[in-house]
């Protein structure tokens, strides 16, 4: 199990969460780069997502469980940001960056992080003006089923979903009813299957309103509906499908975590603690990371 952090840590467990170790990028701290985003294919394979303006954002990937690691992409445009990545497997995903010129930038690999490559802009929808990704809990771009990937965007006057069905080559776009607009939108996607999923977010910039924050979709993200709210207050920041529960969804925030059997439509508040990140392993079994390091275990009846 891999734990990106907020301030140049990742954290690697090998007992089920029991007990962590903490690992060291280089250069890391002394360039003050924030991971807020890491995927790992086996126990020694991870790409981490250093997020940040210009030559913050970057990509590195170890091969040993965490003993090394290659930087493999180092950002060079002074206005992109990349907030987020996601894997189809060790050779093939897609990393987003906020809007530069009119455009999302979108990138992919198929060779393992080894080169990430722009695909040509007008296979890609305009952006609208200010929109992007949040770097909040590494859940703004998901991938499935082998070619399948969406994004969630916001800081823009509609929160949009942007779907690929070819591996990420070309994308489209879709409106969602959650809360748009100065620091809010969409950031956290979650999907079960190739067409039941889920988009999570809110008004990030205010964390003591309830607001529409939930919109499910039931035809691969090309339509969008709202949902139940959880029972916390402020922006959903992250969110994660929990396998072999057919509508169950965790969600976490800034005031709270929360667990939905129903796609949404109702929720339980499991915890009242700040979270930035949650990912499950089983249908009982999962981790929520917060403040200061603090990881929490879950278990679901």
């Amino acid at each position: 199990m891999w734990v990106s952090g907020h301030q140049a840590a990742v954290l690697r467990s090998e007992d089920g969460g029991a007990t962590w170790q903490h690992l060291t990028v280089p250069g890391a701290a002394a360039d003050s780069l924030e991971f807020r985003d890491v995927f790992a294919v086996d126990a020694d394979t991870a790409w981490l997502l250093a997020a940040g303006p210009g030559s913050r954002s970057r990509i590195y990937r170890t091969t040993n469980g965490g003993g090394s690691w290659a930087l493999q992409f180092v950002n060079h445009d002074s206005s992109a940001f990349y907030d987020c990545f996601d894997f189809w497997d060790a050779m093939r995903g897609v990393a987003l960056s906020d809007g530069v010129a009119g455009h999302l930038l979108i990138r992919r690999t198929s060779d393992g992080g080894a080169h990430w490559d722009l695909p040509p802009a007008d296979s890609l929808p305009p952006a609208q003006k200010g929109e992007g990704g949040f770097a909040a809990s590494g859940a703004c771009v998901i991938t499935l089923a082998g070619h399948f990937a969406w994004i969630g965007t916001g800081a823009a006057d509609t929160a949009r979903v942007l779907r690929s069905e070819d591996g990420g080559r070309t994308w489209q776009a879709a409106a969602t009813p959650v809360a748009a607009g100065n620091f809010a939108g969409i950031a956290a996607v979650a999907f079960r299957d190739t067409l039941h999923g889920m988009v999570l977010g809110g008004k990030l910039g205010s964390p003591a309103e309830f607001s529409d924050n939930v919109a499910v979709t039931d035809d691969g993200g090309r339509s969008w509906r709202l949902a139940g709210r959880p029972g916390f207050s402020g922006a959903v920041y992250g969110a994660a499908v929990v396998p072999d529960r057919p509508g169950g969804v965790v969600a976490v925030g800034p005031r709270g975590l929360a667990h939905s059997g129903d796609d949404g439509t109702t929720w339980t508040t499991l915890d009242t603690l700040p979270y930035w990140s949650i990912g499950f392993a089983s249908r009982r079994l999962g981790w929520a990371v917060g403040p200061a390091g603090r990881v929490t275990r879950i278990r679901l009846p």
